[in-house]
């Protein structure tokens, strides 16, 4: 592969073919260009299907658990062996801090090591219905799975579903973000160096609009799509889907709130907060965007994080100590900067962001912002907004907590805290949210399932869990003869 190209992985080749062009990778720190990647089309999307396809009919990953661990294992060893390298690709495309990037990479190398034991552990059970009455249970790979990747966490947010698809027995095609295709070129770097792994089981295709995309969704050779992102993109990727019913894993979006007790350890709550805000520079599905105080304890809160926002370091992602990157490009930028013009209008400004000026000004970077609001019916409570912008908001009891908690349309991820473990054991049965961290936020593991509520998705992944999207349960009955 060019040192200067993320090119297309397919069938164990890497391909530069570009029918629609090539397109750049952009820096969101400095606007320089990173290289340019070639763009993907119908027919190259349709080759890595059939190639993955193909492998999964004729090879022997379907059927061999234990290659299946051994190509996991080795990939783990192998992007641990590049870490450094690709949490800087990852740092340089997407403006993540380069701390919260190694941490990232980490995690993926830990997640395909996990998985590996998953690998050979997949067992079906038996039941006897009567005399010579013999049912046999299996779980068998679906087949051939699209994996469509954002850009905000380009190797966990892969990792985390190519690694349960292989260790299934499944092969995969890849479309990964626009945004980040080093990154993901630099992660299948590490699968093709596996002299174990059979051509074809995992593919690639770049894609800078809609033909690769529609066609994973609706390939008749596709049995299962793993989808990443916004909730508008994942409806659309839900219906392509049915007409020929595949089965589809979407994490999509989030609206996360932090609820925050007056009988809270509040030194534990500003820091988790912060951080929890803050994490991929707002731009995560997890991040806090939304702070619920109780009445007693809301001026002090208030003063606490507008201080501590107000304390943040912004800057170049790979300078130590920045704690806020850029965003991910001019137009978002651009959004959030308008939302912080809408709510300085619409609610009380509390922390106000903005784009910084002098060296900063050739980045896509914006300050964090805070406002006070009471109207939860609001479009700033509401949507997704997606960058370092968090609304304060007031509640009197656990009542009234849970009634604005949920009340949003989506239901991804949550954070309670207070002292008192029956209260917070009441709020986590009462959220209706697929996660619930308790006095603490954005606590994810390899081990434990992830997933959401209501528009924030449907299916598992991480844990054991996460292996039911990728797996078909077989009943085989045997009738000895009398």
């Amino acid at each position: 592969m060019s040192a200067n190209k993320a090119h297309h992985y397919i069938n164990g080749e890497w391909l530069a073919d570009a029918p629609n062009g090539f397109c750049d990778s952009i820096n969101p720190a400095t606007g320089d260009v990173i290289g340019s990647a070639p763009n993907g089309s119908v027919s190259l999307a349709e080759q890595a299907v059939t190639a993955a396809r193909d492998a999964f009919e004729t090879s022997e990953w379907a059927s061999n658990p234990r290659l299946r661990a051994k190509v996991l294992l080795d990939f783990a060893n192998r992007l641990e062996a590049n870490k450094d390298r690709i949490a800087t690709l990852m740092a340089t495309e997407n403006g993540k801090v380069l701390t919260q990037a190694k941490h990232e990479v980490a995690a993926g190398f830990g997640e395909a090591r996990y998985y590996a034991g998953v690998a050979r552990n997949v067992f079906g059970r038996t039941y006897e219905s009567g005399p010579g009455k013999m049912s046999l249970m299996t779980r068998e790979p679906s087949g051939v799975v699209s994996v469509i990747v954002p850009w905000n966490a380009p190797v966990t947010l892969l990792v985390r579903s190519i690694a349960p698809a292989l260790a299934a027995g499944c092969t995969v095609v890849i479309k990964p973000a626009p945004q980040t295709p080093f990154t993901n070129a630099a992660v299948m770097e590490c699968f093709a160096a596996l002299d174990a792994l059979p051509k074809g089981v995992v593919n690639s295709v770049n894609e800078y609009g809609t033909e690769v995309g529609t066609v994973l969704s609706t390939h008749p050779e596709i049995d299962v799509i793993s989808f990443t992102g916004s909730s508008r993109t994942g409806k659309i990727i839900m219906a392509n889907a049915a007409d020929t019913v595949k089965h589809v894993s979407l994490e999509l979006g989030g609206k996360a709130p932090a609820i925050v007790f007056d009988d809270a350890d509040l030194d534990t709550a500003v820091a988790e907060i912060k951080r929890g805000s803050l994490a991929l520079n707002g731009q995560m599905c997890t991040c806090v965007s939304r702070i619920l105080v109780q009445d007693s304890v809301y001026d002090t809160m208030k003063d606490r994080m507008a201080e501590a926002y107000e304390k943040v370091r912004t800057g170049d992602p790979m300078t130590d100590g920045v704690e806020l990157g850029p965003l991910i490009d001019r137009p978002n930028q651009e959004r959030i900067l308008g939302i912080i013009e809408r709510a300085d209008v619409e609610a009380n400004m509390v922390v106000r962001g903005e784009a910084p000026k002098g060296d900063l000004a050739q980045g896509c970077y914006v300050t964090p912002t805070m406002f006070e609001i009471d109207d939860v019916s609001s479009d700033l409570v509401q949507d997704e907004l997606f960058g370092p912008i968090v609304s304060f908001e007031r509640f009197t009891d656990e009542a009234d907590a849970l009634h604005k908690a949920n009340a949003t349309r989506y239901g991804l991820a949550a954070s309670v805290y207070t002292n008192e473990l029956k209260r917070a054991m009441r709020m986590s049965r009462k959220l209706k949210f697929g996660t619930v961290w308790l006095n603490s936020h954005n606590r994810l593991l390899a081990e434990v399932e992830t997933g959401g509520y209501r528009e924030s998705g449907v299916g598992r992944l991480h844990g054991i869990e996460a292996m039911n999207d990728f797996l078909e349960t077989k009943h085989v009955y045997y009738e000895a003869e009398n």
